[in-house]
């Protein structure tokens, strides 16, 4: 085809097609173009051809794409780089590990060269602009908006009407309704009484003693929840006989993958700290490198294909009053710098997935962006390591014939909210039961469904803490307490840490898991705890 008839063919379909891509345009490359998705991009450039055929987060690239031109820092590269790693046995044959032995590709067997792969589905990326008072209403009607199509789907609420038309029903009538919750309050006779809203207008909602198990369920909803309501319209006011949550569906699939390969999930490492176990952490990368521990924990080492970390990758620097008195590296770039020494001695067939949290040197409010090129060139330098958002979406070892697993990172700033606040999270081991937090959101759909519970701008367009894709997996950090569990197919995994017990944290009763971290077997989806604090 001429560059003429391509570009009137691609004008047709409202399209500009860039110089990059005509310049070396094949025929085999117009089947490649069809497959992405028109409606969502304006300008067909090279890099969309690194795109999977699958790829949907088209506002976050069009956005990250506009930065760059703009030369601004932003994560444009996560989405068009090809994040598999290929492993020829021409790597560097005099490489050696930490301890100066062989380096891994000269022990490991030829059946174990199983190829990682990482696919980064959302990547967040924030959008420049002032924020004023409208935008958060926008935000909350848009959150609204996502949870209700979730509801919507269950069969319970297939009759939902908007509330100014419940208000113009006669008295006792059946009506089902989905709202956001704005305040809850008990009555003198112990009664809950609610007022919830949609974009129609505004109800009450009384829930009473005589269904115990109702009301307990209401003691635990938080404001702001998008939830869904069943009961009896009288007197302008709804009587529940029904909550309704997002949820997950009972019917997720519990995937497993047909290779025997092991994902490790760790956090809060606070490189800097005077407090972060550096020989123990050095320890676990000699035993992910096939050096340390018995036969069986080698043999297992070397099926480790991934490894992922949920946040606070350094102590940062003035995260809180007095912090200087508790660092070794009082310099950010020091301790990012300290790093990247440690990750690059991990054997590079390991494919390592990092987020921010609150220590780290991004922009706290939620979502965090991924880390800045000033403070850690040293890990943009790691052929082996994929920076992502917090919170981010990624899939990991999908192939020709398997789909993959999705993961759901967030490092779990809005935990400490639902623990002090959620009586059965308080009761049950308050911040050691981040399980028990995770499943709550998962329920809610949401990251952090009130306001107030962590920090966050409001996006427009979207809410980036909906869980509008059910995961295979959710990994957090920030607790640094190990808890796990399984919640509808749904592998709930809370990492533990590599800092011990602050002054701090002794002094509110935190306790933590210094050392520990979850081993992931996806052919089995056996989730094991390796104690490197402790003699294997």
């Amino acid at each position: 085809m001429e560059k003429k008839e391509i570009i009137n063919y691609f004008l047709s379909k409202n399209v500009l097609v860039s110089s990059d891509v005509l310049d070396n345009f094949q025929t085999e490359s117009l089947d490649a173009l069809e497959k992405i998705s028109h409606d969502k991009i304006t300008v067909i450039n090279k890099d969309l051809f690194a795109l999977d055929s699958s790829f949907s987060n088209w506002n976050e690239l069009e956005a990250s794409r506009v930065l760059l031109e703009k030369g601004r820092e932003n994560n444009y590269v996560t989405f068009i780089k090809k994040p598999s790693i290929n492993f020829s046995k021409n790597f560097d044959q005099n490489e050696k590990n930490i301890h100066g032995k062989e380096s891994y590709d000269q022990i490991i067997s030829e059946e174990l060269l199983i190829k990682p792969n990482i696919k980064i589905v959302k990547n967040f990326v924030q959008t420049q602009k002032k924020i004023n008072i409208s935008d958060f209403i926008e935000y909350f009607k848009i959150r609204y908006k996502t949870l209700r199509e979730i509801l919507l789907k269950r069969q319970e609420l297939q009759d939902t009407i908007s509330i100014n038309r419940v208000l113009n029903k006669k008295d006792k009538e059946k009506v089902a309704v989905i709202g956001m919750l704005m305040t809850k309050d008990i009555t003198k006779n112990d009664n809950f009484i609610l007022q919830i809203e949609d974009l129609t207008g505004v109800i009450k909602v009384i829930i009473g003693k005589r269904d115990m198990d109702l009301y307990n369920i209401c003691k635990e909803i938080m404001l702001d929840e998008t939830l869904g309501f069943f009961g009896s319209f009288s007197k302008g006011v709804l009587f529940a006989e029904r909550i309704i949550f997002p949820d997950i569906p009972l019917t997720k699939e519990f995937k497993k993958s047909p290779d025997e390969v092991y994902v490790v999930c760790t956090s809060d490492i606070h490189v800097g700290s005077r407090l972060f176990h550096k020989n123990e952490f050095l320890n676990f990368i000699e035993w992910l490198n096939g050096n340390f521990g018995d036969e069986n924990q080698k043999n297992i080492a070397k099926k480790v294909k991934y490894l992922v970390v949920t946040g606070d990758l350094v102590a940062g620097v003035g995260v809180y009053p007095g912090q200087d008195k508790e660092l070794t590296l009082k310099d950010i770039n020091d301790q990012y710098k300290e790093l990247g020494e440690l990750l690059n001695k991990i054997r590079k067939d390991i494919f390592i997935i990092l987020c921010p949290g609150d220590h780290d040197a991004v922009m706290v409010n939620e979502p965090q962006p991924i880390l800045d090129k000033d403070f850690s060139k040293s890990l943009y330098e790691l052929s082996n390591v994929s920076l992502v958002t917090n919170p981010a979406f990624v899939n990991i070892h999908s192939s020709e014939t398997f789909s993959g697993f999705d993961f759901l990172l967030y490092h779990g700033h809005s935990f400490i909210y639902y623990a002090n606040t959620v009586d059965h999270i308080r009761n049950s081991g308050w911040t050691g039961r981040g399980d028990l937090i995770m499943k709550y959101l998962l329920q809610r759909r949401h990251l952090s469904p009130t306001h107030g519970a962590t920090t966050y701008l409001p996006e427009s367009g979207h809410d980036p803490l909906v869980i509008d894709i059910v995961p295979d997996f959710l990994v957090s950090g920030h607790l640094h307490q190990i808890s796990n569990l399984n919640y509808r197919n749904v592998s709930l995994i809370g990492c533990g840490c590599w800092e011990a017990l602050t002054p701090y944290q002794e002094k509110t009763g935190n306790k933590a898991d210094p050392g520990k971290v979850t081993l992931v077997n996806l052919k089995t989806r056996e989730l094991k705890i390796l104690n490197f604090l402790q003699p294997f």
